[in-house]
C-alpha cells in the first residue's frame, strides 16, 4: 500500500474511531462503553479497513491520493454518517471554509456576482449579475452585464464561474487588475482594484413596502442577523410608528441557533421561551428571551415556503406558539435537528446532529425521514409530507390556538406558490431582461420615477426578434404585468443597485401582496394579546 494512501486509511480509521467513543470525549454523563460494544467496533473497524485494502490493492485504476481523497471524503464518510440522518454532513477542506465563511458572513474580494452566459457564437463568457453597493467593485464603476475578459493579465476564456471568482478573491488590501468588456464601449475597460472586506448581508432588502409597513427579508442566519435585523427595525421606526410588518423567510435554509433566538427575541416578551433542544449527551437546554420588545407592537406576518428550514422555523414556530405573529405561505420544509459542527484533523468538519429541537409549546418540527432515499427526503416531498393533520401531533398557542408538529411550521393561512410558466422560463433561460437592460442603458438613462412604457415595451419585442427569442406579442400580452415587472427590475440593478431592483421585485411579488393583505388579521391576533385593564369595584 502507498504510504500517501496508509496515512489516509488511518486517517479515516481513527476518524470512525473517534465517532463510535465520541459520547465518552465530550460527555461526561454517559457511561462507558461495554465490552461487547467496544468488541463491536473493532469489528467494524476491521471490515471496513479489510474492504479497503483490497481496493486499493486491486481496483482496475490506480488509487492515486485524489482518487484516495474522494473515496474516503465522498464516499466512506458521508455514507456512514446519511445512515444516521439525512442531514449529519462531512465538510471536506474546501467545503469547510467555505460553511466558514458563511457563517461570517464575510469575505475578501471586490465584491460582484457573476455567473457564465453561452454567446450565440457558442461560445461561454462570465458576466457581472451585480456588484454590490458599497464594495470596490461599485465603487470602481462596474456594472451588471460587463463581460470579464482577464484577471490579472490572464484570460478568463474557457474558464466557469468558480475559477474566475477564486482569482478575484484575495488579502485585503492587494491589487487586481480586471478588464471588461462592456457594450456600447469601442475599447476594453480596464479596472484597477483594491480588495476589501466585503460583507454579506443576512437582511438583503429592507424598506417600507407601504407606507407605515416594513418589509424585511431574511435570507439565513448567520453571525450577523439579529443585528441586522435590529438596524432595519431601527430604519423602520426612524420613518415614523411601524403600522405592520412582514418578514419574508422564503427559501431560508436556517444556520446559527443563537442568532435565530436572538431575533425572536427582538419581537417576544421576557422571560417566553424560544426553543429548547434535547440530546443525548449534553444537558437539555431551553432557549429564553432575555431582554424582549420594546416600544409600541404591532401587528407582524412572517412570510415562509416549503424551503424555509431550520433556524428560520425556530423563529416561525416561536413567533406561531406566542400568537405574536400570523405565518402565512407554505408549510416548511420540517428540519427539527441541530448540528454541532466538530473540526476535524487537515482542516476538515463534521456537523454532527446532537440535539431535536422543540418550539416552545413542544412541537418537533422534524418530517420522518426512515426508510427514505436522501433523494426522495430533500426532492420528494410529499413522500414524507404529512397529508392531513389526522396522525400529527396536537399542541396548542399561548391563546388556546391549535398548532401541529412532525410536518414542518404549518402556515396559519396558505398562499399559493408562484409558478411560472413556459414563456417565463424561455425568457429567463435566454437571460433576455438581463441582456435588454445593458442594451438598452447603451444609448438611455432611467430615473427613479421610470416605468415601462409602450415605447419601451416596443424595444424590448425589437431586441427578442433581433436575438431570435421566440416569444410572440401574444406571449408577452398574457405575461404583460410580469414582464414589465422584470424589464424594470433589471433596468433600475444595472441604472442604481442590485438592492433598487430587488425593491421593484418585491413590490409587484403576489406572494408579499398577499401577506400585505393579512395584516388585519395579524392585528386582531395582537389586540387579542393586549393585556386587560384591571376591573375594579368602589365600596359603599
Amino acid at each position: 500500500m502507498a504510504p500517501r494512501s496508509r496515512r489516509a486509511l488511518v486517517s479515516v480509521t481513527v476518524f470512525l474511531a473517534t465517532c463510535g467513543v465520541l459520547g465518552s470525549v465530550v460527555g461526561p454523563r454517559v457511561s462507558a462503553q461495554s465490552a461487547t460494544d467496544e468488541s463491536t467496533l473493532r469489528d467494524s473497524l476491521k471490515s471496513f479497513t479489510s474492504v479497503y485494502s483490497v481496493v486499493e490493492q486491486n481496483y482496475a485504476e490506480k488509487m492515486d491520493s485524489d482518487r484516495t481523497d474522494k473515496a474516503i471524503y465522498d464516499g466512506a464518510i458521508p455514507g456512514m454518517l446519511h445512515v444516521l440522518d439525512p442531514h449529519s454532513n462531512f465538510y471536506d477542506p474546501k467545503a469547510y471554509a467555505q460553511m466558514r465563511e458563511d457563517q461570517h458572513g464575510r469575505y475578501y474580494g471586490v465584491g460582484m456576482t457573476i455567473q457564465p452566459q453561452l454567446l450565440s457564437d457558442g461560445t461561454v463568457h462570465i458576466f457581472v449579475l451585480y456588484p454590490s453597493e458599497g464594495t470596490p467593485a461599485f465603487r470602481a464603476g462596474i456594472k451588471p452585464g460587463d463581460m470579464i475578459v482577464s484577471v490579472d493579465g490572464k484570460s478568463t476564456t474557457g474558464m466557469d464561474s468558480a475559477a474566475v471568482a477564486s482569482m478575484l478573491k484575495g488579502p485585503r488590501g492587494t491589487h487586481v487588475a480586471v478588464v471588461m468588456s462592456r457594450e456600447g464601449q469601442a475599447k476594453p475597460l480596464t479596472f484597477d482594484l483594491t480588495r476589501d472586506e466585503i460583507p454579506r448581508p443576512s437582511v438583503d432588502l429592507a424598506f417600507e413596502i407601504r407606507p407605515g409597513v416594513g418589509y424585511m427579508h431574511v435570507t439565513n442566519f448567520q453571525e450577523t442577523t439579529a443585528r441586522e435585523v435590529g438596524d432595519a427595525l431601527d430604519k423602520f421606526k426612524e420613518q415614523g410608528p411601524l403600522k405592520g410588518l412582514i418578514i419574508d423567510l422564503r427559501g431560508n435554509p436556517g444556520g446559527l441557533l443563537n442568532q435565530a433566538v436572538d431575533m425572536s427575541s427582538k419581537f417576544l416578551q421576557k422571560g417566553q421561551v424560544v426553543v429548547s433542544q434535547h440530546g443525548r449527551i449534553d444537558r437539555d437546554q431551553v432557549y429564553s428571551v432575555q431582554t424582549g420588545e420594546e416600544g409600541p407592537k404591532y401587528p407582524i406576518v412572517v412570510l415562509v415556503n416549503r424551503n424555509t428550514a431550520s433556524a428560520a422555523e425556530i423563529v416561525s414556530g416561536a413567533l406561531q406558539d406566542h400568537d405574536r405573529a400570523l405565518i402565512v405561505g407554505e408549510t416548511t420544509f420540517g428540519k427539527g435537528l441541530v448540528q454541532t459542527v466538530f473540526n476535524i484533523s487537515q482542516n476538515t468538519g463534521l456537523a454532527l446532529t446532537t440535539f431535536h429541537y422543540y418550539t416552545p409549546s413542544g412541537r418537533l418540527i422534524q418530517r420522518p425521514y426512515d426508510h427514505l432515499s436522501l433523494y426522495d427526503y430533500f426532492y420528494v416531498r410529499d413522500a414524507s409530507t404529512p397529508k392531513d393533520n389526522a396522525n400529527r401531533e396536537v399542541k396548542l398557542t399561548d391563546e388556546g390556538r391549535t398548532v401541529y408538529g412532525g410536518g414542518g411550521i404549518t402556515p396559519d393561512e396558505h398562499i399559493d406558490p408562484i409558478k411560472s410558466n413556459h414563456v417565463q422560463d424561455t425568457l429567463l433561460s435566454k437571460y433576455a431582461f438581463f441582456n435588454f437592460s445593458k442594451h438598452y442603458l447603451a444609448t438611455h438613462t432611467v430615473s427613479k420615477d421610470f416605468n415601462v412604457t409602450d415605447d419601451v415595451l416596443a424595444q424590448f419585442k425589437g431586441f427578442l426578434k433581433d436575438n431570435k427569442i421566440d416569444v410572440s406579442d401574444q406571449d408577452i400580452a398574457a405575461n404583460l404585468d410580469w414582464v414589465k415587472e422584470s424589464i424594470k427590475s433589471d433596468l433600475f440593478t444595472s441604472q442604481f443597485s442590485q438592492t433598487q431592483g430587488a425593491e421593484v421585485r418585491a413590490e409587484w411579488d403576489p406572494q408579499i401582496q398577499k401577506a400585505i393583505s393579512f395584516l388585519p388579521q395579524a392585528q386582531a391576533l395582537e389586540e387579542h394579546l393586549q393585556p386587560k385593564a384591571p376591573v375594579t369595584t368602589a365600596s359603599r
